[in-house]
C-alpha cells in the first residue's frame, strides 16, 4: 500500500523524516545525502522546522530534536 503525503503538514512531516536521516547520515560519515544538502542548510532547515536555533556541528542534536517534533505530531 502506498504512503502518500499531502498538504503541507505531511509534507513537512515528510521533509523532518528525510532530513532526521540525512543529519545523522552527516555525523556519522560525514557523507552528504546529495549535493544540495550541505551541513549549513540541513541545520537552517532543521532550525525553520524546530523553532530551534542550531550551532555548527549539531547534527546529532538536530536530529533528536526533529525526533521529538516527530513524535509529537504522532
Amino acid at each position: 500500500m502506498p504512503i502518500v503525503f499531502s498538504g503541507r503538514d505531511e509534507v513537512n512531516t515528510y521533509v523532518a523524516i528525510t532530513l532526521k536521516h540525512g543529519l545523522k547520515l552527516y555525523a556519522k560519515t560525514g557523507m552528504k545525502p546529495n549535493r544540495a544538502w550541505t551541513p549549513t542548510r540541513m541545520l537552517a532547515k532543521a532550525t525553520e522546522l524546530t523553532g530551534k536555533k542550531y550551532k555548527r556541528g549539531a547534527y546529532l542534536e538536530a536530529a533528536a530534536d526533529l525526533e521529538t517534533l516527530l513524535e509529537e505530531r504522532k
